[in-house]
C-alpha cells in the first residue's frame, strides 16, 4: 500500500493543526506522539462515520453520489496515512529492540 506525498503532507498538516488546537490551553511542549496518533486514528474514524451517513442519503435518495466517491476516498486516504504511521512506530521498535546492549 503506498501512500502519495501529498496526502502524507496533508495528513501532518492535520496532526500538527490538531496538536496547535490541543495545545492551545496547555504547554506548547505537552503534546506527546501518544496523543498525536489517538487525534489521527479519532480523526479517522469521525471521516469514516461521515462517509457512512453520505451512503445512507444516498441510498435514501437525498444525497450526491459525488459526495459520497469524495468522502470514502478522503476516509480511505487518512485510514491508509495512519496505518502506514502504525508501520513505521512498529518498524522502529523492531529495529530498537535488534540494537545489542
Amino acid at each position: 500500500m503506498a501512500i502519495d506525498p501529498l496526502s502524507a503532507a496533508r495528513a501532518y498538516q492535520q496532526a500538527a493543526q490538531a496538536a496547535r488546537s490541543a495545545g492551545a490551553g496547555e504547554e506548547t511542549g505537552s503534546m506527546d506522539f501518544g496523543s498525536l496518533v489517538q487525534e489521527a486514528v479519532r480523526q479517522a474514524g469521525a471521516n469514516v462515520g461521515a462517509a457512512e451517513q453520505q451512503a445512507i442519503s444516498v441510498a435514501a435518495g437525498k444525497g450526491d453520489i459525488v459526495d459520497v466517491v469524495t468522502a470514502i476516498a478522503a476516509a480511505e486516504t487518512q485510514l491508509q496515512t495512519v496505518i502506514a504511521v502504525r508501520d513505521q512506530v512498529i518498524q522502529a521498535y523492531q529495529e530498537i529492540l535488534r540494537m545489542p546492549i
